[in-house]
This record gives structure tokens, sequence and C-alpha cells, in this order.
């Protein structure tokens, strides 16, 4: 008998709990893409950093991979096709990624003078799971030209296989505690501003001293997170205000928290929860002071560990709910899409989130100058604030699709009255 060729099995992955909400939300202007960009002591050579790129990724499973729809779920599929290519960077960038493209790529590499840039798709990962494959490209790229770099931190050995933790959903995991507590819910403060065209998108730049930052943050005897979370409130506090309104309404940003601090975890996708620190101008009028107080207050209270597995278990109800598993994939998007749009999204002024003090392998050190990271273009008429610092130099990016610059303005006015020194950059005209 002839014998028959079976075809090799093909590992698929399902999407994190936090994953599948993104690609709910994909519309021809907007797409939940971010991006990190590690800048070097020397000038990017574009072939070499290809050649990194192919070595690299391999390593990564997860992020080299396309989306792919089923009747009640999307999933990811290993992507065999060629690329990703590196490219030129663009002035705007984090552009929609569109599920049908010609590569099916959900990641981008981009070079520019001594820049390199990662962008990738939400469903792929957080923002610490994409680090680990910015900075393994970047360390290869660095061994390609003859410099060692050791595989520590950050750089994942290109050579071993993945480990299986690496690949989990992590929240699946951890979802246990014994009740689901209710998040609440209530209109906030919006920025009104005058939405830029599509394909239009405003970056501002901020370039600190951690020092400084530091050491104005012990001033009011708050972490660098709790001080940046106030300077960002404050200043949409002082933007409402000024704005003609018949009513005030609640300051809230929205910051996700890594929950890896937390829970013991390896996994390079999403592992992320949401936590809103928040004032009401409707009490009364607040000094700066009043409102460090009150972040560093919420967050002592609400990010811990007791707090933060009962967000997890909330989010995983959903996801075990026997009836809406087997509800069709286009109804669970209509009803996504709706929550978001109508509840979830108004919930918050602004969003900011703080990777963190970076840290990179010695030998790495001297070839690089700095990182960036930026969250992408806001579902909504908003600024979006991202933070992350590395040796003295901490950045603040702040993005957005709106004309306006009042509230960056006003933030970082407030920080030069603290005696922080800022360097300025922006794409805008």
């Amino acid at each position: 008998m002839p014998t028959t060729k079976k075809t090799p099995f093909r590992t698929w992955y399902r999407l994190d709990l936090s994953a599948i909400v993104y690609p709910t939300l994909q519309r021809r202007d907007f797409s939940s893409v971010y991006r990190l960009s590690v800048l070097l002591t020397q000038e990017v050579r574009p072939e070499v950093l290809q050649r990194a790129v192919d070595l690299s990724l391999k390593r990564f499973p997860t992020y080299k991979v396309s989306m792919r729809r089923g009747l009640f779920w999307r999933y990811l599929e290993p992507n065999d096709r060629p690329g990703p290519f590196v490219r030129p960077d663009v002035r705007n960038f984090c552009m929609p990624m569109s599920f049908r493209s010609r590569d099916r790529y959900l990641i981008r590499f981009y070079y520019y003078g001594r820049r390199i840039s990662l962008e990738a798709h939400h469903s792929l990962g957080d923002g610490t799971g994409a680090m680990y494959l910015l900075q393994t490209v970047t360390a290869v790229y660095l061994r390609l030209l003859g410099h060692p770099v050791s595989n520590r931190y950050f750089v994942k050995d290109i050579d071993e296989a993945p480990d299986p933790e690496e690949l989990e959903d992590a929240y699946m995991r951890y979802a246990d505690a014994r009740f689901c507590p209710r998040r609440p819910a209530q209109k906030t403060y919006r920025v009104r501003g005058s939405r830029e065209p599509f394909h239009t998108f405003n970056v501002i730049d901020g370039i600190l001293s951690v020092r400084e930052v530091s050491a104005a943050a012990k001033k009011y005897r708050a972490s660098i997170t709790e001080y940046l979370n106030a300077v960002l409130l404050f200043s949409l506090m002082q933007k409402q205000e000024e704005e003609p309104h018949l009513r005030l309404r609640p300051v809230r940003i929205a910051m996700p928290v890594n929950l890896r601090r937390f829970f013991p975890s390896k996994t390079l996708r999403n592992f992320i929860t949401m936590v809103y620190p928040s004032v009401d101008p409707r009490l009364g009028t607040y000094r700066f002071e009043e409102v460090v107080s009150h972040v560093h207050n919420y967050m002592r209270y609400y990010i811990n560990e007791k707090f933060l597995r009962g967000d997890i278990t909330t989010n995983a109800s959903t996801k075990r709910n026997p009836l809406i598993r087997v509800v069709p994939l286009f109804i669970k998007d209509f009803f996504v899409r709706l929550f978001y749009s109508r509840v979830q999204d108004r919930n918050s002024s602004a969003g900011l989130t703080n990777m963190g003090a970076l840290r990179v392998p010695e030998e790495m050190k001297p070839w690089l100058e700095r990182f960036d990271i930026y969250m992408g273009i806001p579902y909504s008429r908003r600024t979006n604030c991202a933070i992350i610092s590395y040796e003295d130099i901490l950045t603040v990016n702040f993005a957005s699709c709106i004309r306006e610059a009042d509230v960056e303005r006003r933030f970082f006015r407030r920080l030069t009255e603290d005696g922080i020194h800022v360097t300025i950059e922006s794409n805008r005209s």
C-alpha cells in the first residue's frame, strides 16, 4: 500500500486574557500598536540589523505569528512568510496593522540614524515581552558588529529553545480569588481637542535626569511613578478648570501594572492589569501636594497581590463562562466594542505607563544612549503618556491624535517648577 504523507503538526496559540480585546477594537484608523526604541551611539547599519532580526525572531515564537479568525475565538498561528523586513523610519508611526497584510506579521522594525525601533500589536504581548525581543535583537546586532554581549536581563539566548512558561497565558494560572470584585465605572473628564487627520500622530518627548526626578519626588515623599502620575492628574485638572464647563468631572488615569512584580512568571505575552488613580475636583480645589499624597495612598492601597489577584479573577470570569465561550465571534465583537466605547474608554482621562528602570548586560552599555516607549494612537481623542529610564536618562513620551498640546505643556511646566531640567523633542511641525 502507498504510504500517506502526514501533514506536519503546527503549533497555534490562544490569545491571552488581555489580547482577546485588542483585535476586537480594530478599526481602519485604530490598531492597538505600541513602539519601543533604543538609541545607539553609532549609526545603524540596516543590512546587519536585518540579519539580527532574522537570527533573533526564531527565539520568540509568539511574535513570529499571524492572526487567524475562528468561529468562536481568534488565535495566533506560526508565520513562515518572508520577513519582517527592516524599513527606514516614518514620521507618523504606530499606524494601524492589518491582519490581512501581505506578510501578515504583527511586528515592524524601523531604523533611523542611530535609532532602532520595534512596533508590536498588543495582541502579541505587553511592553515587557517586546523589550525582550528588542534588546535581544540589539544584542545580536552588536555581536554581528564584533562586540561581545552576554545573555542577561532582557537579552535571551537565541540558540536555546523557548521556556514553555514564556508562551503561557499567565493570567489563568493566578485567577483563583474566591470572589470577583466589581470595578467602579463612571464618566470622567475628557480632553477637548481638534482631531488630526488620519495617519497623523503627534509625539512630544521630554528627556529628564533620573536623579532630578527622584529628588523632586522625595520632596513629596513619593516614588517616581506616584509623582509623575500626580503631575499628569494635576495638569488634566488645570485643563478642565480653564475650559468652559457646566459641571466638573473626576479626572482619572488608566495605568497598567506589570503583574510579574507580584506573581512569578516568565511569560513574554500580556501580563498586566489596569489601576485608575483619580482625583475628584467636585470635592474642592486641590493643591499639588494634596494630589501627590492622594496618589501615593491610592497606590499603596490598591497595588498589592490581593487586590491584583481579585482583578485578574474578575477578568478571567468572562473567558471561563461556558455560555460566552459558545457565542459566535461576531456577536462577541459587537458587545465588547460597544462596552469598550461606551463604558471602558470613558473611564479614564488619559493613559500613563511606566516601564521603570531598564537593566542591560554590562557589555552593551558603551553602545546605548537611551530608550523610548510610546503607547500608540489612543482609541479616542486624548493623550497617552509612557515613561522609561536607563542609567540617568528618563524619557516621558506623550502621544496623541489631537492638535492641541495644552496638557503636555502644563505637565512639563510643573516639572520645571520643581527644579527638573527638561529637553523637549517632537515630530510636530
